[in-house]
């Protein structure tokens, strides 16, 4: 798979891609088995009734532990205070630095529906975003400066779960929202990291996470972030 056009193909042929391989789930409902703690405490994350929850609080993220290339992600979110922020990241450095609390990665915003009220932001926040953190390359296809904002606002407010499936598959990204294609990038610069999922000031939870990893294309060395302990 070594064109935008494969890519393609796999959105629109579920019967195909789902011959590729298997799904596996990120998060047995039980623990944090195959997660680390990046920079936010012990209690931060914890299971409860089957569903990832996160106080928001410190600010940080935690990680899989290991790195995904080409793969389909599935999760389910949803906020529980007006204005929640938070987010899963693709493709990232399995770290923080000492003068920010998030990795470099692409990131997939995940920011309940009141938070442009709140902090007078563009509306175009609040649904999908996609962006390459810490000035990680990327392309955006619906632009919005370094951004790229989704084609429609799907996602529900608090209270309500949000589905996302994330394509990643050669440095391009495709993000649905609630069953529908919206938001894209193209050419990461990192085409091969770990996985994180987000604490951000607020509390989320999260469910039924899970992946099917697709044939690697061979990234090359430098667009593979680099491996932690």
């Amino acid at each position: 798979m070594k064109t935008v056009g494969a890519l393609l193909v796999i959105l629109y042929s579920p019967i195909l891609f789902a011959q590729t391989g298997e799904w596996k789930s990120l998060f047995n409902g039980q623990d944090l088995t195959g997660w680390v703690d990046v920079n936010t405490s012990p209690g931060t994350w914890f299971v409860e009734d089957g569903i990832l929850k996160c106080t928001g609080l410190p600010i940080g993220v935690m990680r899989s532990d290991r790195q995904y290339e080409n793969f389909i992600l599935e999760v389910e979110w949803m906020h529980h205070e007006p204005g929640g922020n938070s987010g899963v990241f693709v493709w990232s450095e399995g770290k923080a630095f000492d003068h920010r609390r998030l990795p470099r990665g692409v990131e997939v915003q995940m920011l309940e529906l009141e938070w442009p009220k709140i902090h007078d932001k563009d509306p175009a926040y609040v649904s999908g975003e996609l962006f390459g953190s810490f000035g990680l390359e990327v392309t955006p296809e619906n632009p919005r400066g370094k951004r790229s904002k989704s084609t429609e606002f799907r996602c529900k407010g608090r209270g309500e779960w949000n589905k996302y499936v994330v394509v990643c598959v050669d440095g391009n990204v495709k993000l649905s929202i609630n069953g529908k294609f919206v938001n894209g990038i193209r050419d990461a610069e990192i085409r091969k990291g770990y996985l994180c999922l987000e604490s951000e000031g607020a509390p989320i939870w999260f469910r039924n996470i899970r992946i099917l990893e697709l044939p690697s294309s061979g990234p090359a060395s430098h667009q593979i972030a680099s491996i932690v302990d």
